[in-house]
């Protein structure tokens, strides 16, 4: 019988019911999922939005980080329900089934936990000055705040823990974190395996979030098929591996993403928020926190997209000018009353033989100074701004995130590298959507003309007929 006792539902509009493990009727010093689902460091996660400044531009996008974890964790169960089997008869040393899927479902779960607000910008614009981003500003919240409690988790709503077993939360980072070249890899093989998850072409973060954002921004009910992604999955000796029958849906998958960011994530009034908001944290940084993150969890914790804009926005009646001149600008941005125009935007796509490093519109900063040569004198100086969003479509082939996943050829019954067939080769490693943004529309033809140019670069005809 199924012991509803220990279980919880949240109801969820993209994968239906997501279990977790109750507090109720547990043993003594037992902690329950639900201790961490409602843990301040996660639930704090309900007031930083998924889509960093899109909900300003999709009206119906207002998802939240929380929903994208809670999401994320039930895709983990999927995911080790499906590979768990080839896991153990590729690796000999593979923990119980209730040990990899706790572990699995506590690092999806708490991925995100050292998001500041807005994302992946907060990384940027804020958390690069202490050289930190969201994952080692997680970790230390994992290992620190969360490893008590995780230790003394010992069931999943499908498994339990072996009576010798307990959650490593320093395992639980090590999954979360991107793989760096200077990492010294001495861990258990299943356990590499399994960051594939996290860090590979198709993992429990971007699965569901491609799924959630695609639906709540309504762009699409089911952007991709995730039953036959998983059903087609599994681990050799080599790593995470599709099937040549799932290669179509693992390449829509990828597509599907690569549109998200084309049309969501880089839409052209997105990216306009973005760069006002980037003056705006460059103005307003030292009066949002009072130092390094790591030296201040607990005003971390307070730091969200709601304390944020309720806290700048005063600003506007303080009776230092400063202040209040920064305070209208914060209530400019909440109106919506954005600088910055979109003049012009190309697409640059960036292969194996095409390298991005070699393209001047791989950084803002060259993208800028090339365009402001080919300006009239009297333009040189126009206020403008140029965005340069980057895409990775799947990672290049000398980086450390690189040979996470693998294909399986049924007519050779092996191994072979994705890149063996034509239909994964063509996808670019990476993109670029190039803009420019201007105050207005005033000078659009000079700079349309100067984007050209700069485009035609290096096409240069020869002198005579060959």
């Amino acid at each position: 019988m199924h012991h509803f006792q220990y279980e919880s539902l949240s109801n969820d509009p993209v994968h239906g019911y997501i279990p977790f493990t109750s507090s109720a009727k547990l043993p003594k010093g037992e902690v329950a999922e639900q201790q961490i689902v409602d843990h301040p460091w996660v639930q704090r996660l309900r007031q930083i939005h998924q889509l960093q400044t899109a909900w300003w531009v999709f009206p119906s996008a207002e998802h939240t980080r929380f929903q994208h974890v809670l999401g994320s964790m039930h895709l983990a169960s999927r995911a080790v329900a499906k590979l768990y089997p080839s896991l153990c008869k590729t690796c000999n040393d593979v923990p119980s089934r209730g040990y990899v899927e706790s572990l699995m479902r506590m690092a999806a779960l708490l991925h995100d936990v050292g998001h500041g607000p807005f994302g992946h910008f907060f990384d940027e614009h804020f958390l690069a000055h202490f050289n930190l981003n969201h994952e080692t500003l997680g970790s230390r919240i994992i290992e620190d705040q969360l490893g008590d409690l995780l230790c003394r988790i010992r069931r999943n709503p499908n498994s339990r823990l072996e009576n010798s077993e307990s959650l490593d939360p320093k395992q639980i980072t090590y999954l979360i974190t991107r793989p760096k070249t200077d990492e010294s890899d001495n861990r258990p093989k299943w356990l590499s395996f399994l960051r594939s998850l996290f860090s590979g072409l198709y993992t429990v973060d971007n699965m569901d979030f491609v799924l959630r954002d695609a639906y709540m921004s309504g762009y699409s009910t089911q952007a991709f098929d995730l039953d036959r992604l998983l059903r087609y999955s599994f681990f050799t000796s080599s790593g995470l591996t599709i099937h040549e029958r799932g290669l179509s849906t693992l390449v829509r998958f990828i597509a599907v993403r690569a549109e998200l960011f084309r049309t969501i994530y880089f839409h052209r009034t997105v990216r306009a928020i973005g760069l006002a908001m980037q003056e705006l944290f460059a103005q307003s940084i030292a009066y949002i926190l009072s130092g390094n993150p790591l030296e201040n969890l607990d005003e971390y914790q307070r730091l969200t997209e709601w304390s944020l804009l309720v806290r700048t926005i005063d600003w506007k009646h303080s009776d230092d000018q400063a202040l209040r001149q920064l305070g209208n600008k914060w209530q400019n941005l909440i109106d919506r009353r954005i600088r910055w125009k979109m003049i012009c935007e190309r697409e640059f796509f960036f292969t194996p033989d095409r390298p991005e490093p070699s393209s001047i519109f791989s950084s803002s900063e060259t993208f800028e100074a090339a365009l402001r040569k080919n300006l009239s004198p009297e333009l040189k100086k126009l206020p403008i701004r140029v965005d340069t969003a980057r895409n990775v479509h799947k990672p290049g082939a000398h980086v450390p995130s690189a040979g996470q996943n693998y294909l399986f050829d049924p007519s050779k019954n092996r191994t072979l590298s994705l890149d063996d067939r034509e239909l994964f080769q063509r996808i670019p490693v990476s993109s670029r959507t190039c803009r420019i943004y201007a105050e207005n529309t005033k000078h659009s033809d000079e700079l349309v003309a100067a984007m050209d140019k700069l485009m035609g670069q290096g096409n240069v005809d020869s002198e005579t007929n060959m």
